[in-house]
């Protein structure tokens, strides 16, 4: 039995993705007959823009929500088997009420987002045979839901997210050690999973602080990161850097291209901001660490606009050359710092 109960995670997260009208319609036909198209024209903008590209074309494929579950599951797995071994030395009840405990927090994490994603680049996640895919994946239902609530042209809406997911995948592919150092920092974020004397005390006391200075008691970190060990949170830090700068710069490109190509980007641009920011699901985002990601796209946006006013736009390549070359948490939002610190 593994630590983590992963046919719960999968079936917690199902019952919490629902199902779409319109899934498995001529409309979400007529969206996966267009995809393939779509990413083509990305590409070629994406590769043009920002001087990143990689050899052949990626798969693409539209998937329904439980699909794109099904896939993360497969590849969370992966990432934690370290944990679990280790984990897999203990034995008794406690031990399955916690893997199953595990389950439904990821289940449901999973779950909400799946409502909620558009696209997906496959490289960066692992498989279980440790093979890099080449995939962009479309969640249909997303898309489709979208464009029926806010009136979204379905030519354009469909292009600027491939647009985001191109970018990713040029990022990924174009920087050839990226990968490996994405799925090294979280691998030793993995392996920083041991257990900590004291760790109760030690979070009563951080949050005892937090309250007397009127700092919030659970960051953008969430949950993790009040129980998360001072190790664990200097690898957070460096994963939340290299995303603020991935997700900023995905946002820009796609964005910049946008404003030339589609006539209703800048509307688009502004819901899809309003529906990142609503407080109808912003305390279920605080708590399970969601909100940190909803900061990368503001901050890191922010970092590329910084760097492209006092250097131009080329000179963000710097952060391509080595992983030490890649801005810190502090220099993101300070980049002017990491100018001076990589020219």
């Amino acid at each position: 039995m593994t630590a983590v109960h992963w046919p719960l995670v999968t079936k917690v997260a199902s019952r919490m993705s629902g199902r779409y009208a319109l899934e498995g319609t001529y409309h979400e036909l007529r969206l996966a007959s267009q995809a393939a198209g779509l990413v083509r024209r990305a590409a070629d903008l994406v590769a043009a823009e920002t001087g990143l590209s990689g050899p052949g074309e990626p798969d693409v494929a539209v998937v329904s929500r439980n699909e794109w579950v099904a896939a993360n599951v497969e590849s969370f797995s992966v990432l934690l088997k370290p944990a679990e071994q280790r984990l897999g030395a203990q034995s008794g009840v406690g031990r399955s009420v916690a893997g199953r405990v595990v389950a439904v927090e990821l289940g449901a994490v999973l779950g909400m987002l799946s409502r909620r994603v558009l696209g997906q680049y496959e490289l960066v996640l692992p498989t279980a045979d440790r093979e890099a895919g080449d995939t962009v994946m479309f969640v249909g239902s997303n898309l489709l839901a979208l464009e029926r609530q806010y009136e979204f042209r379905p030519s354009e809406f469909r292009f600027w997210v491939a647009l985001h997911e191109c970018t990713h995948r040029a990022q990924f592919v174009g920087v050839p050690w990226l990968r490996g150092y994405f799925l090294r920092l979280v691998e030793e974020l993995v392996a920083s999973a041991e257990p900590e004397p004291g760790r109760l005390r030690r979070v009563t006391a951080e949050l005892r602080e937090a309250a007397a200075s009127g700092e919030p008691l659970v960051d953008e970190r969430g949950l993790f990161g009040i129980f998360a060990s001072p190790a664990q949170r200097e690898v957070i830090d460096k994963v939340q850097a290299l995303m603020s700068l991935l997700e900023g710069h995905g946002h820009v490109v796609m964005d910049r291209i946008g404003a030339r190509e589609l006539v209703t980007q800048q509307r688009m641009s502004e819901i899809l901001k309003m529906r990142r920011q609503d407080p109808r699901t912003a305390t279920f985002m605080r708590l399970v660490g969601l909100e940190m990601k909803l900061r990368q796209y503001e901050a890191g946006a922010s970092f590329i606009g910084g760097v492209e006013r006092h250097a131009g736009w080329d000179t963000l390549s710097l952060a391509w050359r080595s992983p030490e070359d890649l801005p810190t948490i502090n220099e993101i939002d300070n980049p002017v710092r990491w100018l001076e610190r990589v020219t």
